[in-house]
């Protein structure tokens, strides 16, 4: 009876990890019967396991170590004494799963939400690759190249680069369009060991052959749903094609589409995944609220929030270019000072918006889509939606530029009857339900919609004629006959490259921007 009963024990499978409270049930008859019947009756130890009567082999073990500080990564010193200077201690966790396997030199997919320290999760480990082996950078080439979606995105990657690689003299240069093309290539004429661009630029760098990326050992693709929003999957796939087979990939973002998940199966070989949070998920310590309004009086509630004084930095999102111009307008005219940012603007208008809103000179900034993972600005207070993204997963990069690095942030959404199917669906991709307020019909925004409308008018509607590059006089063909081809602007420089022409280049180059001459910096956040 002895010997069943030990039998027993061994084959039971423990229910709710609780051994004791099970076998106490069980008399010795009981037990003797179920061993029995194991081993008489082989046939039915499926079952009997089904049933969790008996265990199944125990698997391994796996010991997992909690690492809660930089110094247990095991980066290189002068690597620490950047992230002393800086006051960094404790990675996040996008840092602590994803720096051990990149300084290994495995391919890695990542997927965290915006905040959470992406750029350090792959500069640090990127940094400390580069100091195990040093040598010179190849001639008007990289040994690292991060591609990014916008100007502000880039410039501040390539900024943490040099942040963290103070002490390591690494060269580290930045490409995005908008800018002159001589400082540029002078940058990339001796090499450079990491190099930061946007998409279009880097494209027709590489249709001039003033750079080479023949030689690239680390090829970072960062925000790449965002890449895949602007219509990049194209070119980065051609900028592929000039790097070598045998590379490093490592692909970040904070959602992941079909079309980059078939994007990262092409690219990366046998990839460490790290999943921080699901997909399309929310900050936690963002506040979130959506209040009903009119879309006349949007601008009126918008004005009557900034009254209360903890609206301090704000950063409010339109869906187009116009419509930040106007709110930027209207809050101007209501007291609030603002700046507007969108990829009309020039560069240094982009730069020296941005530099007004860090340093808290204006308390607004309004920007578009385009910019919205792009602005890395600590203190935002509030993030107001004055319209709803189209795409659902823009609202959760919109709302990820508040509550950053561990701090609260709230979110407020201005919904208007015909954005309700906008925010059903954003709810269904975030599995959230917002709170929501309703301000239709106040009497009190009716009239300061009223006081607005004659401080800020609309502006009329006109359509003006194209006009052919430099002459001052109507294109027959409503494009324009500048040099730059399609899209007329007398500023392109027209070339390029085979690239498809898109409308919105037009659009913008077009008119006649302020930005400096392109060669085909065809991409909307480049224009």
């Amino acid at each position: 009876m002895c010997c069943l009963r030990l039998r027993a024990l061994s084959a039971l499978q423990p229910r709710d990890g609780r051994k004791n409270r099970v076998l106490d049930c069980l008399s010795a008859p009981k037990l003797s019967s179920i061993a029995g019947h194991a081993r008489r009756f082989p046939r039915y130890l499926p079952r009997l396991r089904r049933d969790r009567c008996v265990r199944r082999p125990r698997a391994a073990v796996r010991k997992t170590f909690s690492l809660t500080q930089f110094t247990d990564l095991g980066l290189a010193q002068p690597l620490l004494k950047a992230l002393a200077a800086q006051g960094y201690q404790t990675p996040t966790p996008i840092q602590a799963q994803a720096i051990p396997s990149v300084m290994q030199g495995r391919d890695l997919l990542g997927i965290a939400q915006t905040g959470t320290g992406k750029t350090a999760a792959f500069a640090l480990p990127i940094l400390h690759r580069l100091a195990e082996n040093r040598r010179p950078a190849p001639r008007r080439g990289c040994r690292v190249l991060v591609l990014s979606p916008t100007r502000e995105l880039a410039s501040q990657i390539a900024e943490s680069f040099r942040t963290y690689g103070a002490h390591m003299g690494v060269s580290v240069a930045v490409v995005f369009g908008g800018a002159k093309y001589g400082p540029q290539i002078k940058a990339l004429a001796p090499g450079v060991d990491v190099l930061v661009a946007t998409p279009g630029r880097l494209i027709d760098h590489l249709g001039e052959k003033v750079c080479n990326l023949g030689e690239t050992e680390i090829l970072v693709l960062d925000e790449a749903d965002q890449m895949l929003d602007l219509g990049f999957l194209q070119p980065i796939r051609r900028i592929v094609s000039y790097m070598p087979k045998v590379r490093q990939n490592l692909f970040f973002s904070a959602t992941m589409p079909t079309e980059i998940g078939k994007l990262a199966h092409e690219l990366l070989k046998d990839p460490v995944k790290v999943a921080v949070t699901p997909q399309a998920t929310t900050v936690d310590k963002v506040d979130q609220q959506v209040i009903f309004v009119e879309t006349a009086r949007k601008r009126a509630l918008l004005a009557d929030l900034f009254a209360e004084p903890k609206f301090s930095r704000v950063l409010v999102f339109t869906r187009t270019k116009r419509g930040a111009d106007r709110v930027a307008k209207s809050l101007e005219a209501a007291g609030v000072s603002a700046a507007a940012i969108h990829g009309d603007k020039s560069q240094p208008q982009r730069e020296r918006a941005l530099a007004a809103f860090k340093a808290g000179a204006c308390r607004a900034l309004v920007a578009t889509d385009i910019a919205a993972r792009g602005i890395d600005v600590d203190g935002v207070s509030h993030v107001i939606n004055f319209e709803l993204p189209n795409v659902p997963e823009s609202y959760v990069h919109r709302i990820g530029r508040t509550a950053r690095a561990g701090a609260a942030g709230s979110a407020i959404s201005l919904v208007s009857d015909d954005e309700r199917s906008l925010l059903r669906d954003i709810q269904k991709v975030t599995r959230q339900t917002v709170p929501a307020f309703d301000r239709r019909n106040d009497r009190a925004l009716g009239a300061m919609a009223a006081v607005e409308a004659k401080l800020a008018p609309e502006p009329a509607r006109t359509r003006e004629p194209n006009r052919k590059a430099g002459s001052g006089q109507p294109s027959r063909n409503g494009r324009g006959r500048g040099r730059g081809g399609y899209g007329g602007g007398g500023q392109n420089r027209g070339q390029n490259h085979g690239q498809a022409p898109t409308p919105n280049r037009g659009r913008t180059e077009g008119r006649g921007a302020s930005s400096a001459p392109t060669r085909g910096s065809w991409s909307p956040a480049e224009a």
